[in-house]
């Protein structure tokens, strides 16, 4: 017959380490002190893996926000270097015939106001060779006053001088148009200066 396999027994009969016995309230207390002892410990754990995961997402942010800004700044110099061309050709080359197309009414403009209520006062205007018909028969056919009108080969094609009595006046738009080529190339000026830094 086989033989059944015994295994030592392990009661606490009193003798050993299990000797001692604890009263309730001891057991309780020694229970209470190892749930407190957990339970910091966990919450230990806790605020290491949140302030790991806090150093991890400022790390992060930190560095997609660097990576968005040398994308945005890179995608401005682009930008910018793409329209440099298009607002340097508008100042020179749209400007300028807009200008020519504009200086009859600039000038009808500025003389109006002051002629009003003067009918017989002369009025003299000096205005750049290419000019001359052109605002002749602009001013001509807009006014009533009577009208001489000069061609002066000094003035630019934006240019033109009033003299209405003792009053004169002057319209200027090649130094308007000089005013925002110079605005222009600072602006680019400045924003080549500042990525270069």
């Amino acid at each position: 017959m086989a033989r059944l396999l015994q295994l030592e027994e392990f009661d606490d009969d009193g003798m050993g380490l299990g000797a001692t016995s604890l009263s309730a309230a001891e057991s309780e207390e020694l229970r209470l002190a190892a749930y407190e002892q957990g339970y910091a410990a966990g919450w230990e754990d806790a605020l290491t893996a949140q302030s790991a995961d806090m150093a991890r997402l400022r790390s992060d942010l930190g560095r997609s926000l660097s990576e968005m800004s040398v994308s945005f700044a890179e995608a401005r110099s682009h930008v910018l270097a793409s329209l440099e061309p298009l607002l340097r050709d508008m100042v020179n080359k749209v400007l300028p015939v807009t200008a020519h197309k504009a200086l009859g009414q600039m000038i009808l403009q500025e003389l109006l106001p002051a002629a009003e209520g003067l009918t017989n006062v002369p009025v003299l205007v000096r205005t750049a060779p290419v000019n001359r018909d052109l605002v002749a028969e602009l001013l001509a056919r807009e006014t009533r006053l009577p009208l001489q009108v000069v061609a002066e080969p000094t003035l630019g094609e934006g240019q033109a001088y009033l003299k209405l009595g003792a009053t004169e006046m002057n319209v200027d738009l090649d130094g308007v148009i000089d005013a925002i080529a110079a605005a222009v190339a600072a602006f680019f000026h400045i924003e080549r200066h500042e990525a270069e830094r």
